[in-house]
């Protein structure tokens, strides 16, 4: 079966989005998985072996697409939340070699799925997963996404003058990090329980924001993301989202 390359271009009466982009639309696999497979050769469309990644599809429905000489069409769409344990990285492999989230699906037979935004390894708690790329672009979006809420374990009691500071945000690295809110939920002798709201979610935002008034984490829950609550869902497994809960999350 002869390969080809890039098509000279023409009038399609539509635009065009290229194969590794439908495969991954299709819910099928990452982006850079799809490269990868295009370029050794495993994928036909219409027939035809293809082996750039950008070759542009004229009809992302209808194109009939082989990999590995079995027709694909689009995959079930995937919602799923995991309490995601302390520990893990939210990562499908690790060049350490350390566990990741994905343990927590072993044996379901779920196919390629992907975390919507991230937990670092020491925090925990609400975790969503998808083969929906576009349906993720829309919970991660800093502008329109769903606020995210946090219950945070700090080694110290905060006055009223910190949580304000909190509030007002400060510059860290050049960027500058805000909460929505931040409250004390209970506090100890020595430590206490704060609920934090982001709207957005830089790296490691809340560990560097604190960090800046010398504020150390204990513990970092993820308990919410917009309407979804992590609830009783037991540390390490998973559930389906329901249909309501899926177009809550993405403003529908």
């Amino acid at each position: 079966m002869r390969g080809v390359g890039r098509p000279s271009a023409g009038n399609d009466g539509g635009r065009r989005i290229g194969l590794a982009r439908v495969l991954s639309k299709r819910g099928l696999c990452s982006r850079s998985q799809a490269r990868q497979w295009i370029e050794a050769g495993r994928v036909t469309l219409d027939g035809v072996i293809v082996r750039d990644p950008e070759y542009p599809v004229r009809d992302v429905m209808r194109a009939a697409i082989e990999i590995d000489g079995r027709p694909v069409g689009a995959a079930n769409r995937l919602y799923l939340m995991l309490n995601k344990p302390r520990g893990l990285v939210t990562t499908a492999r690790d060049e350490h070699g350390r566990d990741t989230v994905y343990r927590c699906f072993d044996g379901a037979g779920l196919g390629w799925i992907a975390p919507v935004g991230r937990l670092d390894k020491a925090s925990e708690g609400l975790l969503l997963f998808t083969n929906d790329p576009q349906w993720a672009a829309r919970i991660t979006d800093p502008d329109t996404g769903p606020d995210k809420t946090y219950h945070v374990q700090v080694d110290r009691i905060p006055d009223g003058a910190l949580l304000d500071a909190l509030r007002a945000g400060v510059e860290v690295d050049g960027e500058w990090l805000r909460v929505v809110s931040v409250d004390v939920l209970r506090a100890g002798e020595k430590t206490a329980w704060l609920e934090i709201v982001l709207d957005e979610g830089r790296h490691r935002h809340i560990r560097r924001l604190l960090a800046a008034f010398n504020i150390g984490v204990l513990r970092l829950v993820r308990v919410a993301i917009g309407p979804l609550a992590l609830g009783e869902l037991p540390k390490g497994q998973w559930r389906p989202l329901t249909a309501d809960e899926v177009a809550a999350l993405a403003g529908g």
